[in-house]
């Protein structure tokens, strides 16, 4: 009896979140084509290509689902693991899900809005931030289009700014995630994830005053902890795109 009351509780629950993804944009459906390149790409990042998810955009592609068995295998054998396929008509759709991936609707032109409509957020100096740190109660209030979150943001928390920079005047504890339109300025210890430029804004950066995070992403291009130089870890730092490839400097 008591083990059917222990089987009797909910088994799960479904939850909404923003997971950090990599968009793989087709420009061509020809998979020696496709094949090459990623062949290019292990060589100068082999680190990223460890099993890591991926969306397949073909909406650039005229009829992707002729080809899209060929061009998940090529994704597989390189240890890219496509999870859905996003745009297309209707016979796409039907070939996502005969392959067992999801399927999105094209992207709205709301996200491809221009750059410029993005509006800046000054950086906090230093000296006032650690000031604000001490304040006992995590606060959260907007400006210029961004948001200002005043303490830790803890595990297992998400704080966004979906249009606009995002400053955090306090640490990101790891398990946590932080993401922004604009950049993300960390006024305390990153050791969970921070994702900039999540609508694909390649000018963002990450700025935080000590390195360990678990996860870093500028427009989607994204670095692992394992991934970042010993001698940056602990230290104060920008990271932004340079030639397609996240670069991460000490910020001075």
């Amino acid at each position: 009896m008591s083990l059917n009351m222990e089987r009797g509780g909910m088994a799960f629950t479904f939850k909404g979140g923003m997971l950090p993804m990599t968009v793989m944009e087709l420009t061509s459906a020809d998979p020696e084509r496709i094949r090459d390149q990623l062949a290019g790409k292990i060589s100068q990042s082999p680190a990223f290509f460890q099993h890591t998810p991926v969306v397949l955009n073909v909406e650039k592609l005229d009829e992707p689902h002729l080809a899209l068995e060929r061009i998940c295998a090529v994704c597989r054998a390189h240890k890219l693991l496509p999870v859905a396929v996003r745009g297309g008509p209707d016979p796409v759709k039907q070939s996502a899900w005969a392959l067992g991936l999801g399927w999105f609707p094209p992207q709205e032109a709301a996200r491809a809005r221009p750059l410029e409509s993005v509006a800046p957020v000054a950086p906090v100096e230093p000296e006032a931030a650690e000031v604000e740190v001490a304040a006992p109660e995590p606060t959260a209030g907007a400006v210029g289009g961004g948001r200002i979150y005043r303490g830790t943001v803890r595990s297992g928390q998400q704080v966004t700014a979906p249009s606009g920079d995002l400053i955090v005047i306090g640490a990101v504890n790891a398990g946590a995630e932080v993401l922004a339109a604009g950049s993300v300025h960390v006024y305390g210890a990153l050791r969970g994830r921070a994702l900039a430029g999540i609508h694909g804004d390649p000018l963002a950066v990450i700025f935080c005053r000590e390195l360990n995070a678990e996860l870093l992403s500028v427009a989607g291009n994204y670095k692992r902890l394992e991934d970042v130089d010993p001698r940056l870890l602990g230290t104060a730092v920008q990271v932004r795109l340079q030639d397609d490839q996240l670069g991460i400097v000490p910020l001075t």
